[in-house]
């Protein structure tokens, strides 16, 4: 069984910073792509921010030079740092990766987490 639990989420004031932290558990033999997406009520779920093994980072658009996007790899941790928080931002998070669990040679398959909620409001 593999889990990921997302925390860090909250109501915070347009300006300030969060950091959205992303817990991986289980039978992990490797974790390849981490990312970052987030969705808002009547929307599909957009991406916000991915990062491969090797620490490639990609972001959309609208985040670039705001958010940052980071794991530990031993710990199986991904991380989200959300600086300058717009309103726009308000939305549920979700943590994504592609794990290869113990036992399963090459495969992987994409893990979600339950979400976190962000809200941006003065």
């Amino acid at each position: 069984q593999v889990q990921l639990v997302e925390s860090g989420g909250g109501l915070v004031q347009p300006g300030v910073s969060l950091r959205l932290s992303c817990a991986a558990s289980g039978s992990i033999f490797r974790i390849n792509t981490m990312g970052w997406y987030r969705q808002t009520p009547g929307k599909q779920r957009e991406l916000v921010a991915t990062i491969t093994s090797g620490g490639r980072t990609n972001y959309t658009d609208s985040v670039k030079g705001r958010f940052t996007i980071s794991r530990d790899n031993a710990k199986k941790m991904g991380y989200l740092q959300m600086n300058s928080l717009k309103p726009e931002d308000t939305a549920v998070y979700y943590c994504s990766a592609e794990i290869g669990r113990i036992g399963e040679g090459g495969r992987t398959n994409a893990y979600w987490g339950q979400g976190t909620q962000v809200t941006v409001s003065a």
